[in-house]
């Protein structure tokens, strides 16, 4: 019997997908549940587990577009006995009892030396896909310098052009070329790479956010000093009790949950002539993958604790880098936020997440000198922007938002006092 492999649905929105990867080769004999080919939506990258077991017949090639729903290869499940793991094999044959000594045993011939054993070997890496050999074998790369991002470690195509960009490009003294050499001198060398369905997505929003809404950006600083403390305190307590870290990113979801109930605007949106607002703060954090800028969101955040939106965060990074996020997952949001600082970032002005009306910027914390009490001191200070829809936040609204974070995180004991 042959079951059909078709393109699972991945949210009503989406119609199409970009088959990126064949984790198997063409023939290949495959057990139930082995990943077997990865999809690229404008959204969400989804790996796809074998229904059954038995041989592969793959009928769309790596690279093609397919329609949700359609049938992209078949699993051949009269092949199923033969997927059958050593270890297996060994342990369902029987054990051969031992033959009768004979009557008159025949001199035995004399030993012929076996060669010496093989020298260990570490356990084999996870094979390659057919689209990763191919690449590492154009570029001669050997595949034991790469570290692989994929299931079981394995190394993906993604893992192989980051590997090519990180690597130094050598350079050679140019020798000096007269003007009538010119002609002669070799152009640069240059590359064209189709963009992905995800990063096409990221572009066309971002440019939809600069064209259809009437975006400002305003600015405050925060002393980090007494979160730092707080942090430092009761991190190892922390962990202990909830199993995760305490990481500042709890802080500023608390912090933008309060600030949001003042100032309910920044936590709406425009939908035609009406303003849609919001009685939930479902919080949009900004993650950069491999293949981009995602949003996942923490929802009711109003109602989760310091340890739950830690948690939230850590499954989310999680479900990015094993190719699990789902479309559910990035729905909903009403507000965004997302730190710049991880990068380096001191300072910029965020583009609205659409249809939201707020977006903030976090930043790198850095030691500056301060005026407290009248005296000049050195602080950790963090730039903070707040980006908005002038359409429905007045600059009263924005500037009060911003200045209510920046008074839960210096007093981080109002968080929980809710003053």
């Amino acid at each position: 019997m042959r079951i059909d492999i078709k393109v699972p649905s991945v949210g009503e929105s989406v119609t199409e997908a970009l088959l990126a990867e064949w984790y198997q080769p063409d023939g290949a004999l495959i057990q139930k549940g082995e990943l077997v080919f990865v999809i690229e939506t404008d959204k969400v990258t989804l790996e796809v587990e074998a229904e059954a077991a038995g041989r592969l017949e793959i009928l769309v090639a790596e690279g093609e577009t397919v329609a949700i729903g359609a049938v992209v290869g078949r699993i051949d499940t009269d092949a199923a006995e033969a997927v059958e793991t050593p270890a297996e094999t060994a342990a369902a044959a029987p054990t051969p009892e031992p033959a009768p000594p004979a009557a008159t045993p025949a001199p035995a011939p004399e030993p012929t030396p076996s060669p010496p054993p093989a020298p260990a070997t570490p356990s084999e890496a996870p094979p390659l896909s057919p689209a990763v050999r191919r690449l590492v074998a154009a570029k001669q790369i050997d595949p034991a310098q790469i570290q692989g991002t994929g299931p079981d470690g394995r190394i993906t195509k993604g893992d192989v052009i980051l590997f090519l960009e990180s690597q130094p490009t050598a350079t050679t003294p140019a020798p000096a070329v007269a003007p009538a050499d010119l002609a002669a001198v070799p152009a640069t060398g240059e590359r064209r790479v189709p963009m992905t369905p995800i990063r096409k997505r990221i572009a066309e929003h971002l440019l939809a956010a600069k064209q259809n809404t009437a975006m400002l950006t305003t600015f405050n600083e925060i002393d980090m000093g007494r979160a730092m403390d707080v942090r430092k305190t009761y991190k190892e307590t922390f962990q202990k009790k909830h199993g995760i870290s305490l990481g500042f990113m709890s802080f500023f979801v608390r912090a933008c949950v309060e600030a949001l109930r003042e100032v309910p605007e920044i936590n709406a949106f425009i939908d035609g002539a009406d303003i849609v607002y919001h009685d939930h703060c479902h919080i949009g954090i900004a993650v950069g993958g491999k293949k981009g800028l995602v949003v996942p969101v923490l929802r009711h955040a109003e109602q989760m604790s310091f340890a739950a939106i830690e948690r939230g965060i850590v499954d989310y990074v999680t479900k990015i880098r094993e190719n699990r996020l789902e479309l559910a997952d990035l729905e909903g949001g009403t507000f965004t936020i997302t730190n710049g600082g991880v990068f380096g970032s001191l300072l910029s002005t965020p583009i609205l997440n659409m249809p939201q009306s707020g977006i903030l910027g976090m930043h790198k914390i850095e030691k500056r000198p301060v005026v407290v009490n009248d005296e000049i001191v050195i602080r950790p200070m963090m730039y903070v922007a707040l980006s908005y829809d002038h359409r429905i936040v007045d600059g009263k609204g924005a500037v009060t938002f911003l200045r209510r974070v920046k008074e839960f995180i210096e007093t981080p004991e109002r968080i929980l006092l809710e003053v």
